[in-house]
């Protein structure tokens, strides 16, 4: 168990800073490609922060476990608005201000339906992951319109302008992303290695452990990200981070295991872990999107958040145990 433990941990680490590098390379390279920095926020930045858990799906799917990788998905969907933004909110209140987040909070509430319908057959089929895969495709080219329908007034303008990295060169840029990419499949491979290992030992599934300790690991970069986002009042990209991760988590991650390796899954996810992870989506709408401008989510809603998700993980853990 202490080498399962060990290999998961390292697993998680090179995770974290495999995406930290190849978020900055992808950036800076398309930043030095001309292109403007809104949609580098709202594209690249957004499905790179998803890569972790893209990579875990892959790994998992070659290696016969897609329930790894369906937990994976639906975990760090929950982790995220749970753990994450609740986190967030009690460090400081969030004010949702950009217009462009406004409109993508329906998309995420159309995406989450969308896996809720090709789920109801507790099988995720190869067409199931096409049909993800193709939703993937679409979503990327509506952002890149809606950032280009993006004003300057958005606060979320700014923000990317700012964050962005400027002044890295081509070369450095390509580096860090091959790099970060080199990294990122390392420690996936250590991180399902360690976790099916871990399932094992335990007598639970795979499906429990993607829930909770591979989504959580998955999730820290989204973490990182919402609290400096945060603490410098960048309120839009610490939400954005979120919403955009949560939408490329559901088509990409789920699609690509439907892709690789399709497999019946346990009905427990149709009865209770989609139905949690849908609640939670629909509380971050009525917390963040409101019809008057002024969303916000405040501390006493940051820790309430987290207190749910740590209830919710020890009732699964209780059970499988």
């Amino acid at each position: 168990m202490p080498i399962f433990a060990g290999a998961t941990l390292a697993g998680f680490i090179l995770l974290v800073w495999g995406a930290d590098r190849f978020v900055l390379g992808a950036a800076a390279t398309a930043r030095n490609l001309g292109v403007a920095p809104v949609l580098i926020g709202l594209t690249i930045v957004g499905f790179s922060t998803s890569a972790p858990e893209i990579l875990v799906s892959v790994m998992s799917s070659l290696q016969g476990t897609p329930g790894l990788a369906i937990g994976n998905a639906i975990g760090s969907n929950i982790a995220n608005i749970a753990l994450v933004l609740g986190a967030t909110a009690a460090v400081t209140p969030i004010d949702l201000r950009s217009e462009t987040l406004r409109r993508e909070m329906p998309a995420l509430l159309a995406i989450t339906l969308l896996a809720v319908m090709l789920f109801l057959d507790a099988y995720l089929s190869r067409v199931d992951g096409f049909v993800l895969l193709a939703g993937l495709v679409l979503l990327m080219y509506w952002i890149t319109k809606l950032g280009f329908r993006s004003t300057a007034t958005d606060p979320i303008q700014a923000e990317y302008e700012a964050e962005i990295p400027s002044g890295v060169s081509m070369p450095m840029a390509v580096g860090w992303l091959a790099l970060g990419l080199i990294v990122l499949l390392l420690g996936a491979n250590l991180l399902v290695w360690g976790a099916e290992s871990i399932a094992r030992a335990l007598g639970v599934s795979d499906l429990i452990i993607g829930l909770t300790i591979v989504a959580v690991g998955t999730s820290l970069p989204e973490l990182a990200v919402s609290i400096v986002s945060a603490l410098k009042n960048e309120h839009g990209l610490a939400i954005g981070n979120i919403v955009g991760s949560n939408m490329f988590n559901t088509l990409a991650v789920v699609g690509v295991a439907g892709v690789i390796h399709p497999a019946p899954f346990d009905t427990e996810v149709l009865t209770l872990h989609l139905p949690v992870m849908i609640g939670f989506t629909l509380v971050l709408f009525t917390m963040a999107y409101d019809f008057s401008g002024r969303g916000r989510i405040n501390r006493v809603e940051g820790y309430a958040l987290v207190i749910a998700f740590a209830t919710y993980h020890y009732y699964i853990f209780s059970r499988s145990l």
